[in-house]
């Protein structure tokens, strides 16, 4: 028995937050590219880079999204909610190619230091659109924890990132005004790319176990456990239970052990009342159940604890 639930309303808001990425994203990366302008800082480009992998990546999150949101169909009959793990890995490569080409960058300002030009004024304008970022990213990590998306979320990390770097880039250009050393700048910027590199393999690990259908964690797991122990009454046990998450749905299966004389209409009954209660805790959940006669338990006969083997 399965439970299949509509959603259409975490699909517009999904959307909205992917497609308010995008114009965001633009609009910092362009605050970004006019602080290196002014500044001509390795440091400041290597942040104005990072902030076209951001357009990119909030464009692809935004496809992801709606691919991730169509309904089953016969070629994909389990939904196609891993196409939103296709968006974070992408994110992820594009941020190691981002660090790549800052790097470029770097060995060339580190052969010909320059002094930097209006550096307070650039400053500025980067540290408002670190600002800009550090609000949407909040947005974006606690919007998509709370709809289960996976490509919003890494969007989230990946820009909250960004602020981070944005902030250490800020604080070593003044140290690099103050004392005159040239040298500060691409050192900042090639730290910025190490963290970016770091970043995007976190993404690319993550969102890899998400396509190798890993099983909600513990915490979860008894979560599970405990709502279909509470409204199993007339079951005689459950076991061989199984998780798996993939994007914003959770997948769980298990086999339920009834009185043989027991009719399906009755049996019917008990699988909804767990399906209900599943659905009510958990969203976007996907259950089957599988109904066995008494000679398929598991736990010795008599057993008065939970219905768990």
């Amino acid at each position: 028995m399965t439970a299949i639930e509509t959603d259409e309303g975490p699909k517009r808001t999904a959307m909205r937050l992917a497609a308010g990425s995008i114009a965001i994203g633009f609009f910092v990366m362009g605050l970004k590219f006019v602080a290196w302008f002014l500044t001509g800082s390795v440091a400041l480009y290597s942040d104005a880079l990072e902030s076209i992998v951001n357009v990119v990546a909030a464009s692809a999150a935004l496809w992801a999204i709606s691919v991730s949101h169509k309904p089953a169909d016969l070629d994909h009959q389990h939904g196609h909610h891993k196409a939103e793990y296709f968006s974070a890995v992408l994110e992820g490569v594009l941020i190691v190619i981002a660090a790549l080409l800052i790097l470029m960058e770097v060995w060339r300002k580190w052969e010909a230091p320059s002094t930097l030009e209006e550096p307070w004024i650039g400053l500025a304008i980067n540290g408002g659109a670190a600002a800009i970022n550090g609000v949407w990213a909040t947005v974006l990590i606690r919007r998509g924890t709370k709809a289960r998306s996976p490509a919003l979320v890494a969007d989230g990390h990946h820009i909250m990132t960004d602020v981070v770097t944005s902030i250490g880039v800020i604080a070593g250009l003044i140290a690099a005004v103050l004392t005159g050393l040239k040298f500060l700048d691409p050192l900042l910027a090639a730290l910025v790319a190490l963290n970016i590199l770091y970043q995007g393999w976190k993404v690319i690990t993550g969102s890899l176990s998400g396509l190798m259908d890993v099983a909600v964690d513990v915490h979860e797991n008894m979560r599970i456990r405990d709502i279909i122990s509470h409204h199993s009454a007339g079951a005689l046990e459950v076991h061989d239970l199984k998780t798996r998450i993939a994007g914003r749905a959770t997948f769980i299966e298990f086999h339920m052990v009834v009185d043989a004389a027991m009719t399906v209409g009755q049996a019917h009954v008990i699988c909804d009342r767990i399906e209900d209660a599943l659905r009510a805790e958990i969203p976007s959940v996907r259950v089957i159940i599988h109904v066995e006669p008494e000679d398929e338990a598991k736990l010795p006969p008599g057993t008065t604890a939970i219905p768990f083997a």
